[in-house]
């Protein structure tokens, strides 16, 4: 890929909206799988009253609306600001109780696994049903868009054509069978937690533009016990928090 089409990706704009400052992707089509869309505001004319604790909007009531879901609350209900980089924030918005505890959870993705996915981490990589594997580095994108690996070859995979995401885990204690984690990324599959268990690898089918059917790539961490084995755990970790987030958010 050119530096001049990885700068297209990556390119950002400052925008102000009603809600605040915003920097956004400067082209739509490159922006993160993990953003939400600013809501729409309930008309004024539309809540009177405190839509969480019935209080009477006047003139020493002031009505706010939530960043995050456009809803109308006094000050009371709507008191906290918070950060909110789904929505491209530059700072911290208002935003109502519900809201905010979901943001609060979110941040922990935003501080940590997001940051283990863009550093990446080394597997063993394979595509579709062959039996050949190659070392490959893996990562996310800059812009949170693509799934990067490089190796003696290099492939993208963009995150919005993916279908489902397995994380392989070992179980505890051993002679346990290993189990599985399954994540329907488009689907309406609950999240199971793996449990007492340990990240080995991870399977991903995606679909390729122009190319009928499903494709399958398989990723699994080393067998020793080095810093190389340690990061790639956190990596794998790091993709079921981010493939959890996006499951939960599909209806948002």
């Amino acid at each position: 890929m050119s530096s001049e089409v990885a700068a297209r990706r990556d390119a950002k704009k400052l925008v102000r909206s009603p809600s605040g400052l915003r920097m956004v992707p400067e082209h739509r089509a490159f922006g993160s799988p993990f953003g939400l869309e600013e809501p729409q505001w309930v008309p004024d004319k539309e809540c009177p009253r405190c839509m969480q604790c019935d209080t009477k909007f006047d003139f020493l009531t002031r009505k706010h609306h939530c960043r995050r879901c456009g809803k109308c609350f006094c000050d009371k209900c709507c008191s906290q600001k918070v950060a909110l980089p789904r929505m491209c924030f530059v700072d911290p918005v208002r935003q109502c109780g519900p809201c905010a505890l979901v943001s609060h959870r979110e941040a922990e993705f935003y501080d940590k696994q997001l940051r283990v996915l863009l550093r990446g981490a080394t597997f063993l990589v394979t595509f579709g049903n062959s039996e050949k594997s190659e070392t490959m580095v893996c990562r996310l994108s800059n812009n949170q868009r693509y799934l990067l690996l490089d190796g003696d070859s290099h492939h993208e995979i963009d995150f919005a054509h993916i279908s489902t995401v397995q994380i392989l885990t070992e179980g505890f204690p051993p002679g346990e069978k290993d189990t599985h984690t399954y994540i329907s990324l488009l689907g309406s599959q609950p999240v199971s937690e793996g449990g007492n268990a340990r990240a080995t690898g991870m399977s991903l089918q995606y679909t390729v533009p122009g190319v009928e059917g499903v494709t399958q790539l398989k990723l699994t961490a080393g067998e020793d016990a080095s810093a190389n084995r340690r990061q790639a755990t956190a990596w794998l970790v790091a993709m079921h928090k981010a493939a959890k987030l996006l499951y939960e958010s599909r209806d948002q």
